[in-house]
């Protein structure tokens, strides 16, 4: 079994729609278990919500998930164990503790991502546990019952003296992104807000591996790296080069909400918000993002269908 110890020290901002931003700050020791044989958290069977699940799941035992992590998978998301065949990681967690307390027994199949979707459609994943973000166009053929904040990071090299809290602070600024992500749309909308406020543009550089943006960064190429939370958390965590500077809605500017997807009207959406609040009021829920060093991502309640990122 290998552990991994870390020390980690995490900055967040949370920008919503309507709130002013507020940072909280962190710094907790935690061991993330990357064995196969890891024990996943999970909850006490309720009656009452198994009760609510359509008569064909119910009988069946098994609650099919489809995990978008095939070929290896990001950490802490979803991702391949130290044998090399097991998936682990937060989404695999979470598909644990709902199924638990709905009586069933997970499945887990991985997967890519749009084969994800595709699974989901064609009715062979029965949900999908696998970093889904609510939006809007998604809204209109699948269900959805949340249970993570979705968030990206800036990651600065450690020592920087950077803060982000907002577009001014990314002025004149050189920063990474992945093209055709969200996480560029942020950055190419907050641009352009300091532009129309007077202040320099954002200098907006792409890389097509990782490797090379941490390097840059680094090196001092850049000044900053903007990407999914979780990722940059893991990163923090494991390498102690960086650190967490801001962080930003996934669907700027309402606030992003990452949540367990299932196929239309098909009767799941129900019983899975209220597993996962039933493991949100017995404190499984948030042993599992503890587990993984992901406590800010907490929702203090699981929604059906939330306002999520809008049509464009």
């Amino acid at each position: 079994m290998r552990r991994h110890l870390l020390l980690v020290s995490v900055g967040v901002l949370l920008l919503g729609a309507c709130a002013d931003p507020q940072t909280t700050t962190a710094s907790k020791e935690i061991a993330f278990d990357t064995s196969a044989t890891q024990t996943h958290i999970t909850s006490a069977k309720v009656d009452s919500i198994a009760a609510e699940l359509p008569a064909a799941v119910r009988d069946s035992g098994t609650l099919v998930v489809g995990n978008g992590s095939a070929g290896g998978g990001q950490p802490p998301l979803g991702f391949t164990a130290d044998d090399n065949k097991t998936p682990i990681g937060v989404e695999i967690d979470i598909a644990y503790l709902v199924a638990s307390v709905l009586g069933l027994k997970p499945d887990i199949e991985t997967t890519s991502w749009e084969n994800l979707f595709l699974g989901l459609d064609s009715g062979k994943y029965q949900v999908g546990i696998s970093n889904i973000g609510v939006s809007e166009l998604r809204k209109e053929k699948y269900d959805f019952a949340s249970y993570r904040l979705g968030l990206h990071a800036f990651e600065a090299k450690q020592g920087s003296g950077l803060k982000v809290t907002g577009p001014a602070d990314v002025a004149g600024k050189t920063v990474a992104v992945g093209s055709g992500t969200l996480q560029e749309a942020i950055l190419v909308d907050w641009s352009k807000q300091n532009v129309a406020a007077g202040r320099k543009p954002v200098n907006i550089k792409y890389y097509q591996q990782s490797a090379d943006t941490y390097l840059a960064l680094q090196s001092g190429r850049i000044d900053l790296y903007l990407g999914p939370n979780p990722n940059a958390s893991y990163h923090v965590a494991t390498q102690h080069q960086t650190e967490i500077v801001g962080t930003v809605s996934s669907s700027y500017p309402v606030q992003g909400l990452v949540a367990v997807a299932t196929k239309k009207d098909n009767g799941l959406v129900k019983p899975l918000a209220d597993a996962l609040n039933a493991a949100i009021a017995d404190g499984s829920y948030a042993k599992v993002l503890a587990k993984w060093g992901l406590q800010a991502e907490a929702v203090p309640k699981s929604l059906i269908n939330p306002p999520g990122l809008p049509k464009k």
